[in-house]
């Protein structure tokens, strides 16, 4: 490859490349590898979710023959936590559903059929969220979508140039520009308006992740959760980053060996859903949404009879989860939900 590339097309070769990919070649996942996902803290935040989608279920009228997807399954860790509750508090639910997971990575595939070993008679693997099967669908998709390559654009003068990947007269990886431009029509500000080197995130290819789930729910009925960090209102900044080893990496340091995300723009997501003709649930913090749907009290009755020791480890898992305050994941993380038909979902606060 000649010349400098996107930050769109570095962003997915470092992630998805068939030989050096991130997600390929490494363990993301756990105390040993890059970072921890909510799942992987405690099995209340599967619970909840699980709940969730018990009651979306409940309000499309209790279907049959229920499709439901996770895109992104991780270790399978979070489909374990919600197939047991829902095995648990909707027997007829869990009877009729059958579990597509949407997974690229074969090794990833392998750690999910072990944690789901269980359930193995009800799950399918799929390449692509294309290839699950028609029919009333229910969709979890937790920390998807930062992982979903972006474009960035830098204010230069009267214009947004896409930021680059090149090399620097010392051979290594440097951020540069190149002459593709962006539409102001596009920025949430008049560009006149703008400092220049000012950094502008736009993410078509998470647009049309949101456009095939939102055109499969038209189709077929159901709800989607989406779970990730972000911000609630569509704004400037660069929020490109590397994770390793549990800690934050120059994000053109490791290419292949840290995991690259950026926050995502949830304000887009909903425009892309109400476009689409889908009813939208949100927006909620993740530490709303949770207690929202009984984190405290199942977290009680998980901690009952256990001894002083695993209460507070329970504690402290309900507030890593749902805490809210800088830096806690119940306040960086953001939740929406979006239905058809028409559904106000709970914990949502109801939309006329």
């Amino acid at each position: 490859m000649n010349g400098p590339i996107s930050v769109t097309d570095y962003f997915a070769l470092c992630l998805a490349d068939p030989e050096h990919g991130y997600y390929q070649a490494r363990e993301p996942f756990g105390r040993h590898g890059d970072f921890i996902t909510a799942p992987e803290i405690s099995q209340l935040f599967g619970e909840m979710v699980g709940i969730f989608m018990v009651h979306a279920w409940q309000r499309h009228g209790s279907p049959d023959n229920v499709r439901l997807v996770e895109i992104g399954p991780g270790r399978g860790t979070m489909m374990t936590d919600m197939l047991r509750v829902i095995k648990r508090i909707a027997p007829p639910l869990f009877e009729g559903l059958h579990v597509h997971l949407v997974e690229t990575s074969e090794r990833l595939r392998g750690a999910q059929r072990v944690t789901l070993e269980a359930y193995s008679t009800k799950i399918s693997w799929h390449a692509s969220f294309d290839d699950v099967p028609d029919g009333f669908t229910l969709i979890a998709a937790n920390e998807l979508f930062d992982a979903i390559p972006i474009r960035q654009f830098i204010k230069f003068q009267s214009a947004f140039r896409e930021r680059m990947v090149g090399l620097d007269a010392d051979d290594e990886l440097a951020f540069t520009t190149g002459v593709a431009t962006l539409d102001p029509a596009i920025l949430p500000t008049p560009i006149t308006n703008i400092p220049d080197r000012t950094i502008f995130e736009f993410a078509p290819a998470r647009q049309a992740v949101m456009q095939a789930m939102c055109e499969r729910l038209r189709e077929t009925g159901g709800s989607a959760l989406i779970i990730d960090y972000g911000h609630m209102v569509t704004g400037f900044g660069d929020t490109l980053q590397a994770v390793r080893d549990h800690d934050y990496d120059p994000p053109l340091a490791h290419p292949g060996e840290a995991d690259l995300t950026s926050h995502v723009d949830f304000e887009d997501l909903a425009k892309v859903a109400l476009s689409a003709g889908i009813h939208l649930n949100g927006g909620l913090r993740q530490g709303e949404f949770l207690y929202g749907l009984g984190l405290s009290e199942r977290a009680s009755v998980l901690a009952r009879d256990k001894d002083h020791a695993e209460q507070r480890l329970i504690a402290a898992a309900v507030d890593r989860l749902a805490g809210e305050g800088a830096g806690k994941m119940g306040e960086l993380f953001k939740v929406i939900a979006v239905s058809s038909p028409a559904l106000n979902l709970m914990p949502f606060r109801p939309v006329d």
